[in-house]
């Protein structure tokens, strides 16, 4: 599921944000997911065609991360992960008798996925240049699941210059006042 926002811009600068809401299901306790695919049509539909898009997750137990898409990688990185802080490893985060802060009804251990994911980024900004993300050969965008499964929510925000045709249907249609500077 995607929410899009129309882009927010003054059609005399050619600048606009776009904003989209993607969700998705994760399956298993650890999982890379490569969400790239879905990244990049928000992106191309946002109409920018210079700039910068931002993907960020929406929760402290998931994270985003750049690295290659292959299978024996991300088993050494899932494994990194799991030793740096184990399943049951002992965590006051874990003690329900004690935490009184953050509680919800399906409340459910997971100290050593916020330790996870302190060692990565809850986001990530990449480069758009000529209607393109900006990724090295082997780079893909994923979700690391730290915590599943679980429903997911990640925010992607593209920011920049936009294409001509993009400009002129925002003129047509934009029902933001210019701007006039007053005098001094």
């Amino acid at each position: 599921m995607a929410l899009r926002l129309p882009p927010r811009a003054s059609p005399q600068s050619g600048w606009a944000v776009s904003h989209e809401r993607l969700a998705l299901g994760t399956e298993k306790p650890q999982q890379f997911i490569d969400i790239t695919e879905r990244v990049l049509p928000c992106t191309r539909l946002s109409g920018i065609s210079d700039g910068t898009v931002t993907v960020q997750s929406l929760h402290t137990t998931a994270a985003i991360l750049v690295n290659e898409n292959e299978s024996l990688l991300l088993d050494d990185l899932g494994r990194i992960l799991s030793g740096w802080a184990p399943a049951d490893a002992l965590s006051s985060h874990d003690d329900f008798g004690r935490r009184t802060a953050n509680m919800t009804p399906e409340e459910r251990p997971n100290g050593h996925a916020h330790a996870c994911a302190m060692a990565l980024q809850n986001s990530t900004t990449l480069a758009v240049i000529s209607d393109e993300v900006q990724l090295g050969q082997w780079q893909r965008i994923f979700l690391v699941e730290l915590d599943g499964p679980r429903e997911r929510d990640i925010v992607v925000t593209t920011a920049g210059l936009l294409r001509a045709w993009a400009r002129e249907g925002l003129a047509q249609r934009s029902v933001l006042p210019e701007l006039v500077e007053e005098p001094a």
